[in-house]
């Protein structure tokens, strides 16, 4: 696949999408926002494929929105701008699929929430986190006001929105912002491993928890049981989930 502001490849069944704008820190303009789009697009329709890793070329995963974008035009052409960026969002949370980001350098405002929208973010040595948005007259997108509260704390998100103070990748593992924090030159193996580890269980269950995962933040628990009670029934009817079942029950007898 060609895109302009996005590079889009496989190895076997792990997609990679790299944001390519490295001279700009992939700050997000509309065309990086549409090239995205279009690549988890086809990522989600690519029945290959198992995981998704969402990375920044250059020195950065993505230093947030493109401030030096003509962002002039008509209210609606405005709307339908903001409703393309917030289907990148739609997209990642609603894709059966996995998705790690692997950060590195800045994840700031729309960028950081880009990180946010993926199940698992790994995260290198120093990266910057941050929302510069109220400073320069802007608000948080992309389920960013619900996912932040989620992963940090209602306090602490509005600490970070209000104030625009960054944090690094440390102080981000500790609030529970990243999953993860290693060396910069591991960021790359760390995050294949945990990809391939993750493509190696059942397709069909990975697609059920991540759907109840997402969905159980919100649902009061008889229906997250309710729920859970249709994804096993579901999961143990299949072929695949007995040949698991077997081959885990003949490691336990060696």
């Amino acid at each position: 696949m060609q895109l302009e502001t996005v590079i889009y490849n496989k190895k076997g069944n792990i997609a990679i999408i790299s944001l390519n704008r490295p001279r700009v820190l992939n700050a997000l303009n509309r065309q990086l926002i549409s090239d995205f789009l279009q690549a988890l697009k086809a990522v989600e329709a690519d029945a290959e494929v198992k995981v998704v890793i969402v990375k920044g070329e250059g020195r950065a995963f993505s230093a947030g929105d493109d401030l030096s974008e003509d962002k002039s035009g008509t209210l609606e052409e405005g709307i339908r701008a903001v409703e393309t960026l917030q289907d990148t969002t739609r997209t990642m949370l609603k894709m059966g699929k996995p998705v790690i980001a692997a950060v590195h350098g800045y994840a700031l405002g729309a960028g950081c929430e880009w990180a946010m929208d993926c199940d698992i973010r790994i995260a290198a040595e120093g990266t910057k986190f941050g929302f510069p948005e109220t400073n320069v007259g802007g608000t948080v997108t992309n389920a960013g006001t619900k996912l932040l509260p989620l992963l940090v704390g209602l306090g602490r998100a509005k600490e970070m929105v209000f104030t625009n103070e960054m944090i690094d990748a440390r102080q981000a593992e500790q609030w529970g912002l990243v999953n993860k924090v290693v060396p910069l030159d591991e960021l790359e193996k760390t995050t294949m491993d945990m990809a391939r580890k993750i493509a190696n269980n059942s397709t069909l269950a990975i697609y059920l928890s991540k759907i109840a995962l997402n969905q159980g933040a919100y649902q009061d628990f008889e229906q997250t049981l309710e729920q859970e009670t249709r994804d096993i029934m579901l999961v143990i009817s299949t072929l695949e989930a007995a040949e698991r079942a077997k081959a885990a029950l003949g490691k336990t007898k060696k």
